[in-house]
């Protein structure tokens, strides 16, 4: 009823006075709905609910770490294309798959942080994404020696050799005594 008028209203709801408004216990529950399966303290539900979400972690935990394979094939096929001649392009990418695998191995907690849960195990991804970043980083260093960019050959390293001793002097034709 509204207040001060005396007419009833069928299907008024008075929300400041909660106290007389209450639920009718007759009505029956819609089809497929139990009380009992919506009960929060039923625990055969929460236990299937709680392993359905570390199954869920552990999937997605598995995906992260093959994550880094499709970007290995990906900046394999760049590095290819982009030739064995050293030019900016050449090495954009061979720096830029090398600096990715660095990144990517510094935050591998964080990366597998969400995924955290005392029923999942995340040392296998953890191993296989690590892996699967150190073959990007090989592929990045095979590219830069394949440019020749890395000092590989005694050549290399000419600068760095002390200078061979003198074994004869000459003095120009005068005599030397």
């Amino acid at each position: 009823m509204e207040k001060g008028k005396g007419v009833a209203r069928r299907w008024a709801v008075e929300f400041a006075d909660n106290s007389s408004y209450s639920l009718p216990s007759d009505i029956p529950d819609p089809l497929g709905f139990t009380r009992s399966s919506s009960d929060p303290d039923d625990a055969n539900a929460s236990r299937q609910k709680k392993d359905a979400e570390a199954a869920w972690k552990a999937q997605k935990a598995w995906e992260v770490a093959q994550a880094p394979f499709k970007n290995l094939l990906m900046m394999g096929f760049m590095m290819w294309m982009a030739g064995s001649t050293v030019h900016l392009f050449s090495i954009g990418i061979t720096f830029s798959a090398l600096w990715q695998p660095i990144s990517a191995l510094q935050g591998v907690g964080k990366v597998f942080e969400p995924y955290k849960d005392p029923r999942v195990d995340t040392l296998a991804p953890k191993l296989l994404f690590i892996a699967l970043n150190l073959a990007a980083m090989a592929l990045g260093v095979w590219k830069l020696n394949s440019l020749g960019l890395l000092p590989t050959h005694a050549s290399d390293w000419v600068s760095s050799l002390p200078t061979a001793p003198e074994v004869e002097y000459s003095s120009g034709g005068l005599p030397f005594h």
